[in-house]
């Protein structure tokens, strides 16, 4: 019974040989490519020298093929047609593993790993570090803006500081106001103060008290009404009451809106100027939501700009928003950065990096792993120029590297170029391997590791 299902499977096998190379040679394929093609399916029983028997102590050589189009194969050495180039042996591993080969191995000359460009990378512990890049815009620090108001009404009389974006200082001169109400009381000021000296020698405590008091309601008005300490002492100096008042800057920075003209009146509501202090300046981003996991306060954050190739400024992360943005599913973070010479405008576009430290793990290149979204698989090199598929269990990863958490041991070495290529090849012969019915093998594992949860497979019933 078991010697009618092999041949019943062996073919069905070549059949489906048959029944290819009769669509190639429909196809209408060159001579040379129906050669490749056809000797790519041609069963490895029909392969008479290369499937003899060899020497004891000699390895065995499977087949023959074109170091420049390894798809074609040969069962004897020689010329390939269609370049011209030697054909080169492809001899059976060496390992007691050729008995029972492990589904989806791949054995590759040395000459075919040149050509494909076959390049590994071993598994390691190093220091991974992960970056969000994002873009951001400047805005102004909301809390360096001061408005300028005056606390008593009248009439400005001159403008000193009359285009908006002027630099001005803490302490500069912004214009003059005449106010009867501020004239009143500088004439308050002057009688107290008059009186104060004359009472100040009184035999009667209470009357000299009462002078001093005087004195320092009058003088507490002034500095209400924003008279500064040299203002009142001038007043005190020369006696005589000052028409106009000049008015000063609370804050260095920049006008950012004038609204005091000459001969215009104006009240405590009236706001005058607008200054921002450019020094520090604040930076907004938007954080995707799969990625706020790296974001925290105090972190520093790196910018760079178009306008200033070539330098980096470092900031910090002052503010995270606490609710997402339902429309691009984003975080605003807000950073402050120092511009004490200007550089950064509000309104500017600027390039951020976030950078977040993950940790001493084991990791490979990210290159090394193909990703199908279900399964995710590493070529490890097993020498002798065999390379099998394994599961893998992925971390963080970072632009170049991504964390094993499972699957790999420390130093075995992955593919990390050309795998598509060796990929393609594997799932050709696990195919090939299906229909001729050899039994599966799960793929190798490394001794002490859990291998991944795997569905269970099919059973097909014979009858």
């Amino acid at each position: 019974m078991n010697g009618n299902n092999r041949f019943n499977k062996t073919t069905a096998v070549l059949g489906v040989g048959v029944v290819v190379i009769g669509m190639i040679a429909a196809a209408g394929f060159s001579r040379p490519t129906r050669a490749r093609l056809t000797a790519l399916f041609k069963s490895p029983a029909a392969s008479s020298p290369a499937s003899a028997a060899t020497a004891p102590g000699e390895r065995k050589i499977l087949y023959y093929e074109d170091p420049m189009h390894p798809w074609y194969r040969s069962d004897k050495p020689g010329i390939a047609p269609d370049c011209g180039m030697k054909l080169v042996p492809v001899y059976a591993p060496e390992t007691a593993s050729a008995a029972a080969p492990v589904p989806g191995a791949v054995q590759i000359s040395p000459a075919r790993q040149q050509l494909m460009g076959v390049t590994t990378a071993a598994a390691q512990y190093r220091d991974l570090e992960k970056i969000i890049r994002t873009v951001g815009r400047v805005e102004l620090d909301e809390e360096r803006i001061a408005s300028v108001h005056v606390r008593v009404s009248g009439w400005i009389q001159k403008v000193l500081v009359d285009y908006t974006g002027q630099e001005v200082k803490k302490g500069d001169p912004l214009f003059t106001l005449y106010s009867p109400e501020l004239l009143a009381s500088e004439q308050e000021y002057l009688l107290a103060l008059k009186a104060e000296r004359e009472l100040g020698t009184s035999s009667f405590g209470e009357v000299a008290l009462g002078g001093r008091s005087l004195l320092e309601a009058a003088r507490r008005r002034l500095s209400l009404w924003d008279l500064t300490d040299d203002q009142i002492r001038e007043l005190e100096a020369t006696g005589q009451p000052q028409r106009e008042v000049s008015f000063y800057a609370p804050a260095s920075g920049r006008v950012l809106e004038r609204k005091a003209f000459p001969n215009q009146y104006v009240t405590p509501e009236t706001e005058l100027y607008r200054l921002a202090d450019y020094s520090v300046v604040w930076v907004y981003a938007d954080v995707y939501e799969s990625e706020l996991s790296g974001v925290h306060l105090g972190q520093e954050a790196i910018l760079t700009t178009d306008s200033l190739p070539g330098q980096t400024l470092k900031g910090r992360i002052s503010f995270i928003q606490p609710q997402l943005a339902e429309e691009t599913r984003t975080l605003p973070v807000r950073m402050e950065f120092s511009n004490p010479e200007l550089r950064l405008k509000p309104g500017m576009f600027v390039n951020v990096e976030l950078h977040q430290a993950l940790g001493r793990q084991l990791a490979v290149p990210l290159d090394a792993v193909l990703d199908s979204g279900r399964r995710q698989v590493v070529f490890v090199e097993r020498g002798n120029g065999t390379f099998t598929p394994r599961e893998v269990r992925l971390g963080e990863r970072t632009e170049t590297s991504v964390a094993i958490l499972g699957g790999l041991r420390t130093g075995e070495k992955v593919v990390t170029r050309a795998n598509f290529l060796i990929d393609s090849e594997s799932n050709l012969r696990q195919a090939i391997a299906g229909m001729a019915g050899m039994p599966e093998r799960q793929p190798e594992e490394p001794a002490g590791e859990k291998p991944p949860a795997r569905a269970p497979a099919a059973h097909a019933h014979q009858h």
